[in-house]
């Protein structure tokens, strides 16, 4: 399955197209979407949009994943962050696709084991996960990293429904993670 993970943000948002089937995660793309700070809030907002659609035309995934927003010191640019999060959550839903949303410390315990990772633990992480992918910098290991917590919990869900009871429930969980 082609999912599409975003890492939002006004002046660079973040993306990565991976495939996942099973176990396998193969890499397909990533990049960045870039506004300039000095054109109006509306015209980035709609750069963004735009190239956000222009991934989803060319690369046609079948699900979207969105990192969620985490709060600032500084209320203003928590706001407008908030704002490229709402483009990201808009344009796939827009598309049709799933959008599905997670924090960031789950996307980066999912892909490097601990929430508090740095940026080049992260980035290192979705280079081993991703054998060949040319990161177009952090934003863009960010989003390939948030399309791979996507692929784990998607599986892990889809075992979890399969399963029936407790105890089939934590068999599946415990082949899940060996």
């Amino acid at each position: 399955m082609r999912l599409l993970g975003l890492d939002p943000g006004l002046n660079r948002t973040g993306w990565g197209v991976i495939e996942a089937e099973a176990n396998r995660l193969v890499y397909i793309a990533d990049g960045v979407v870039e506004s300039s700070a000095d054109r109006p809030l509306a015209e980035r907002l709609a750069v963004l949009y735009e190239g956000i659609a222009r991934v989803i035309a060319e690369h046609k995934p079948m699900e979207a994943a969105v990192e969620e927003t985490f709060v600032n010191v500084n209320g203003q640019s928590t706001l407008k962050l908030g704002h490229a999060r709402g483009v990201a959550l808009l344009a796939p839903a827009q598309a049709g696709l799933p959008v599905a949303e997670y924090a960031a410390r789950l996307v980066k315990k999912s892909v490097v084991g601990t929430g508090r990772a740095e940026k080049a633990q992260i980035a290192h992480m979705v280079r081993c996960l991703l054998p060949g992918a040319r990161i177009a910098g952090a934003d863009a290991a960010d989003a390939l990293a948030v399309a791979i917590c996507h692929a784990h919990h998607r599986r892990l869900q889809s075992v979890l429904a399969g399963a029936s009871g407790a105890g089939a429930r934590r068999r599946a969980i415990a082949g899940f993670a060996s």
